[in-house]
Parts: structure tokens; C-alpha cells; sequence
């Protein structure tokens, strides 16, 4: 029996339950205009530890933040704490790291061995990919929880669950309470396989807080340096998260964010097996911001749909445009290009393809066992969500059609109406 279709229908005028009024509001002791000194001193507190590495571009991407998040407006005042505490949580994460790798300097010797890298239009099957070849146990994938704190504030219990682990699961558990929703749209479960954005955090360039506010002085910044230096230091994480699980093994890594960053991406892993998921721009959007709009009950006041998908169809933009600039950074002989509507069709072909590209062999064991993800996945699990791009959000969709001609050009992507 299917789930029944799922209609938000407050996403201009929502509902504000008890829990939401908090959570807009954000804890009383929290200091909501911290600034990056505070920030990083924060981080230093949390810690006991004082070496971010190349201090400079971090103190510069951290005052670029908070003049951003002071310049959005509707953000309410727990929508800013959310971004700052996060900020905090990330420096702290780097502190660690740059910690852990002078007492064993031998992490930056361990090979990041042929990852297999997805990338993809946010809502463009990107999650189920990487989810699902996680299965193959050959591979080292990053959980949620894992990706939010790679090194361990002390050592885990032996013999019970990780506190990372547990932290994250009650994070995401009462978010997803008052987001009931959410489940249908983009579960947030700790132990899920998540996307590599969050090292990318710990050297700040990160696109994930842009999900949450309005940063046009940020998302400029980000686009304005070249951010390669930022994707070594991915790698430096991965070394580091490889170490703790004896040096060995191929990573399969996602993030949409890749898209944007196919050089420097390259660089930094240069025998990497590089997938690009395609989907109808329009498509994407109306999944994107239905989503985001969901979940701006929390972090906005008032939420402004509309605003949220002109500021959603202006970035989705940029990054297609650098995307198709940077596409041939990829040779065909170790990058493939996946359309959504092909991929839909046909999963099991697409696996084959992804695998004979990465020299992977398909055992029967690997094969069992991601057959039973897709037995156990079905699309629409939760039910199904009905979107209004042009009502709720106030969109011509001729008119975006047009907007993302140049992409339709050179991805033959199926229109999705």
C-alpha cells in the first residue's frame, strides 16, 4: 500500500507550533551577533586546543558570515544561532583534525585511492545514488553523524554507540518532529550516508548554510576565490577519517556542491571515478524549494516563497553555468553523465555503467545486497509531495524554461512538467 500524497499547504502562511515559536527564538544564553574572534575563541573553549592551520582565509570567510547574516533580514533570531553554532561546531572539528595530524603525521601519507565521486543538482537522485552503492561494503562512505564530527572529542565507548552517533540522532530527531514532513522529502537520519559538504565546512567553504538563509555578500565571496585549496583540504579529512579506519579502501563520496567546483576537484583527486546526475532545472526547483520553504517556518519570518525561489533560481543558475564550464575538466574515460529520467528507468543499467567506469567489480554478494536497497527504497516511501512552483512561489516557468536554456543545450535532460 502506497503512502498518500503529501500537500503542505502553509508554506507562505504557516502553522508556528509551540516548538517552532522556540525554535525561532533559539536559546536566551546564546550571544546571536558573536562575531568571528567569537566564533573561533568559542571553538578554542570547546576544545582546549588553539591550532586552526592557515588562520587568515578562515578569519576572513567567518567575518564575510556574520556581516552576511546580519544583512539578512528575515533570518529570525534562531535561524542565526543555527548558523553560528554550526560555525563554532566546524572550528572545532578543524582543531581537532589539525591536532590529530601533528601527533601522527603519518595520516597525510595514506593514499585517497580512486574515490568514486557523485555529483548532481540538489533533488536530482544524488542521496538515493550514494545511499544505495553504499551498500557495496568494498567502499567507505561517510555517515551523517560521522561527516558533522570526524574526530572523536575523546575516545568512544568500546562496547556501546558512539556519543557522536547518539548527538546527531537527537539533533536530527526533534528537528524532523517538528518538520513531520521532511521524512518525504530529504530524511536526515544520523546513520544515513551523507554528502562530503561538511568537510568542506572546516575550511568554511561550505554551500550547506546557504540552504538556510539569504547570503548574496557570502555565495559572491565563495565565487570570487579559487576555492581548489579548499578540496586538499577535503582530501586532508578523508586522510584523517581513513586513518581511523586502517588507511585502506575507495571512498564513495556526494555533494551537489561538486558541480560548481569540477576543477578543483579534479585537482585534488585526479584518479577519481567522477558520476554527474542531470535533472530538468525546473524540476529541481520545484522539489528545492518546496523543501526549503518546509523548513523555512523555522529560520524565517515571514518565509517569502517567492524570494526563496528567485534567490534559488539565480544560484541554481551559477552553478550549472560553471558546471558546463568546467565539464571538460573531466575526461570520458573516468566521468560519466547520468540523466534523471534514464537513471529512473533503468537503476540496475546504471549501476553496471557506474561500476564498469570505475573498475569495480560487480560479486554477487555486492550485487544481493544492493538490489535489496532498491527492494527496500521505493520511490515515494513516505508518500508522495505535491508542488506549486507557479503558484505558491510566483514562478513563470516559461520563463525559466528560457533562463536555463543554455543547460538544456548541453544536457538533453527530460522536461519535466
Amino acid at each position: 500500500m502506497s503512502a498518500p500524497d503529501i500537500l503542505i499547504d502553509d508554506l507562505a502562511d504557516p502553522r508556528i507550533t509551540p516548538a517552532i515559536a522556540a525554535a525561532r527564538e533559539g536559546p536566551a544564553a546564546f550571544d546571536a551577533e558573536i562575531d568571528a574572534d567569537g566564533i573561533l575563541a568559542a571553538a578554542r573553549a570547546a576544545t582546549a586546543l588553539s591550532d586552526f592551520g592557515d588562520e587568515g582565509p578562515l578569519r576572513h570567510r567567518l567575518n564575510v558570515l556574520v556581516q552576511a547574516l546580519r544583512e539578512d533580514e528575515g533570518l529570525t533570531r534562531g535561524g542565526r544561532i543555527t548558523i553560528l553554532d554550526h560555525a563554532i561546531r566546524v572550528m572545532a572539528n578543524r582543531l581537532r583534525i589539525e591536532d590529530l595530524v601533528k601527533r601522527h603525521p603519518e595520516i597525510l601519507d595514506i593514499r585517497i585511492d580512486r574515490p568514486i565521486i557523485i555529483a548532481g543538482l540538489p533533488r536530482s537522485g544524488t542521496t538515493h545514488l550514494v545511499n544505495w552503492l553504499a551498500r557495496d561494503t568494498r567502499l567507505h562512505s561517510l555517515t551523517l553523524w560521522e561527516s558533522e564530527e570526524p574526530v572523536p572529542a575523546a575516545p568512544p565507548p568500546a562496547d556501546g554507540p558512539d556519543p557522536r552517533e547518539q548527538r546527531s540522532a537527537e539533533f536530527w530527531g526533534h528537528f524532523e518532529a517538528m518538520l513531520p514532513h521532511m521524512a518525504a522529502m530529504h530524511g536526515m537520519d544520523a546513520a544515513s550516508i551523507h554528502e562530503d559538504n561538511e568537510l568542506l565546512y572546516m575550511d568554511l567553504a561550505c554551500y550547506s548554510w546557504e540552504f538556510q538563509t539569504r547570503i548574496p555578500r557570502w555565495i559572491d565571496d565563495y565565487f570570487s576565490r579559487d576555492r581548489t585549496d579548499s578540496y586538499f583540504y577535503e582530501k586532508k579529512v578523508l586522510q584523517v577519517l581513513s586513518w581511523f579506519r586502517g588507511g585502506k579502501g575507495r571512498w564513495l563520496l556526494k555533494s551537489p556542491q561538486h558541480m560548481e567546483n569540477l576543477a578543483a576537484l579534479k585537482a585534488a583527486f585526479p584518479d577519481a571515478t567522477l558520476v554527474v546526475t542531470h535533472r530538468d532545472p525546473v524540476a529541481v526547483l520545484r522539489s528545492l524549494t518546496t523543501m526549503l520553504g518546509y523548513g523555512d517556518r523555522i529560520r524565517r519570518d515571514p518565509t517569502d516563497p517567492p524570494g526563496l525561489a528567485r534567490h534559488w533560481a539565480a544560484r541554481i543558475e551559477r552553478l550549472l553555468r560553471a558546471c558546463i564550464a568546467e565539464r571538460d575538466a573531466w575526461g570520458p574515460e573516468q566521468s560519466i553523465d547520468i540523466l534523471f529520467h534514464q537513471y529512473m528507468a533503468d537503476q540496475e543499467g546504471v549501476l553496471r555503467r557506474v561500476y564498469d567506469l570505475a573498475g569495480l567489480d560487480l560479486t554477487a554478494e555486492a550485487e544481493a545486497a544492493l538490489l535489496g536497497y532498491l527492494a527496500e527504497n521505493p520511490r515515494n516511501l513516505h508518500g508522495r509531495v505535491i508542488y506549486d512552483l507557479e503558484g505558491v512561489f510566483g514562478v513563470d516557468v516559461a520563463a525559466l524554461r528560457q533562463r536555463f536554456a543554455f543547460y538544456y543545450d548541453r544536457f538533453p535532460v527530460a522536461r519535466e512538467d
